[in-house]
């Protein structure tokens, strides 16, 4: 078997760096996209400190945490996702999994999680102390003062190339912080939170997933990458298009932020906020973040400093004062 040299991995979020290093070795050594792209999602599901996925995960308006997560190969176009699920350690192993059965490949609620328990994988309480913490912080804040909660929806997304140009994508998210229980957003919506075809290339995305879903946006991207526009002109195209038509339309746009990569290792990444932030590694590009701002219709990237960064692990792992 010939291996290219032509490799890749990028994910939303600075959340995802640690996950996106580690899967760039697996792919140097000739790993598989699918097992890089889920490898690195498990990685944010692990941590406590990352507050809108996985464990430590930020609940619901009832105080329980709800969690979604979606796996596609994009060269046999399988998926698995799972949505709504209670205490399983990583949704995301139960979404591979899911990829590989022929029917029921999309389960949410009380049927995904027994599903998931009969076949071993690991049931966890996923509330901790601290996002229990800041559940009651916010709800003094909000809820209890008849204002709206909804802040706080950023979804882990990962896209890989291997060596042989197979690509996957995989999500996780805990949802929109106090969601009503049994809300899904986009995350495990296939064309919506994802999309992968090995033959153009992948997309995933972040934001309010009400309205990512009017749009299809990952599949829109994809769609734009196959008639010929590089992954940053498909990203930029379809982002501020469908700003565009839901203030027309819907008459409001919430966050929309994605990011791309086709099956050649280019990739794009373009948001509708000026505090996106991305991680990526090529063979040319060591696992680095990036940072976005807006300009107009265009997305402006830059390497993420030290200051930055040093800032942004203090933030996280703050102490939340109630």
């Amino acid at each position: 078997m010939t291996l290219s040299a032509n490799w890749g991995t990028i994910a939303t979020w600075r959340m995802a760096w640690e996950g996106i290093g580690e899967a760039a070795e697996r792919l140097q050594q000739g790993g598989s996209a699918s097992d890089a792209a889920v490898h690195a999602v498990k990685c944010v599901e692990d941590y406590p400190f990352y507050k809108s996925v996985g464990f430590g995960g930020l609940p619901n308006e009832k105080g329980e945490v709800e969690l979604d997560a979606a796996f596609m190969d994009g060269t046999s176009l399988a998926l698995g996702a799972v949505a709504g699920v209670r205490n399983i350690a990583n949704p995301i192993l139960v979404a591979k999994a899911l990829s590989e059965e022929r029917f029921n490949s999309f389960m949410v609620g009380q049927g995904a999680e027994a599903w998931a328990k009969d076949r071993g994988f690991e049931s966890k309480t996923m509330l901790t102390e601290r996002a229990h913490n800041h559940y009651l912080k916010r709800k003094r804040e909000t809820l209890d003062r008849g204002l709206s909660p909804y802040t706080g929806h950023d979804t882990v997304g990962v896209i890989a190339l291997d060596g042989q140009q197979r690509m996957s994508v995989a999500t996780s998210t805990s949802g929109l912080f106090m969601k009503r229980p049994g809300r899904v957003g986009d995350s495990p919506v296939s064309g919506s939170g994802f999309y992968a075809d090995s033959e153009v290339g992948a997309a995933t995305a972040t934001g309010l997933g009400e309205d990512l879903m009017k749009g299809c946006i990952s599949y829109e991207i994809v769609s734009r990458m196959a008639r010929g526009m590089s992954p940053q002109q498909a990203a930029e195209s379809a982002v501020y298009d469908l700003e565009a038509k839901l203030m027309a339309r819907y008459g409001r746009a919430g966050d929309l932020s994605v990011v791309c990569m086709n099956n050649r290792g280019e990739y794009g990444a373009a948001t509708t906020i000026d505090n996106f932030s991305f991680s990526v590694a090529t063979p040319a590009q060591p696992a680095q973040v990036f940072l976005t701002a807006r300009e107009g219709n265009r997305t402006l990237i830059r390497p993420a400093d030290r200051e930055w960064l040093d800032a942004y692990q203090r933030r996280i792992t703050a102490e939340v004062i109630q």
